[in-house]
């Protein structure tokens, strides 16, 4: 009976480490919006059985990042612009709090620090994927400020989603650009500890990028 349920925590340990690693690979845009994906590819690349995979595929299709379709197999999610929508509220509530709770020194604010600089970087060779991926984790950063597991593994969820927003839609320019200056504002705004200005940019900055994500978003679909 140990034997059991040390195999089974084992198998839940296993299901729950490919799941996050899938879930990286989704904010990094490694996996494309409607991209169908192969049972036998994916376990080989994570190195788990298809067995072990269908429960990693069962986890992510609750989570909204991947949908099955009956008799087709499993895909990749394309969110749509009523998601955007609530992708938006939710990032208000949880960064909101996050900004709001920031204290001078702790830690995630030298990261998102040194992720502005990295934004700037990329920026200036005109990377713009990669200028995309490094405001997620500035973003990410951000939610670290609250020091909560449970909160920074629900925005992880939301961060993955949005990079599927980002996959419909072309790297360019416009919708990555603005936001190189406005993270390195936000940022030296709560290194000076002015909470309160930091979270008016930040309400500022959400409502704009929701904006350009659904107009993106609206033109890739016509």
């Amino acid at each position: 009976m140990e034997n059991d349920k040390t195999h089974e925590s084992d198998d839940q340990s296993l299901i729950e480490t490919a799941s996050t690693r899938m879930r990286e690979l989704l904010i990094a845009g490694e996996f494309a919006p409607g991209q169908k994906l192969s049972e036998y590819q994916v376990a080989g690349q994570f190195g788990i059985s298809r067995n072990t995979l269908r429960e990693v595929f069962r986890l992510l299709t609750a989570q909204r990042l991947l949908t099955y379709v009956r008799n087709r197999g499993v895909f990749v999610a394309a969110p749509d612009e009523a998601a955007v929508f609530d992708i938006y509220q939710v990032r208000a509530v949880i960064q909101k709090g996050a900004i709001e709770s920031a204290t001078k020194g702790h830690p995630a604010l030298a990261r998102m620090r040194r992720l502005a600089e990295q934004g700037r970087e990329f920026g200036n060779a005109r990377d713009w994927r990669r200028v995309g991926t490094t405001n997620m984790e500035f973003h990410r950063a951000m939610v670290e400020l609250r020091d909560s597991f449970r909160l920074s593994a629900s925005f992880d969820l939301v961060l993955a989603e949005l990079r599927l927003v980002f996959g419909q839609l072309e790297d360019s320019e416009h919708l990555h650009e603005p936001y190189i200056g406005q993270n390195e504002t936000l940022v030296t705004t709560l290194l000076n500890g002015d909470v309160c200005s930091a979270a008016s940019q930040l309400e500022a900055y959400l409502l704009k990028s929701e904006r350009a994500v659904l107009a993106a978003l609206h033109r890739a679909r016509k």
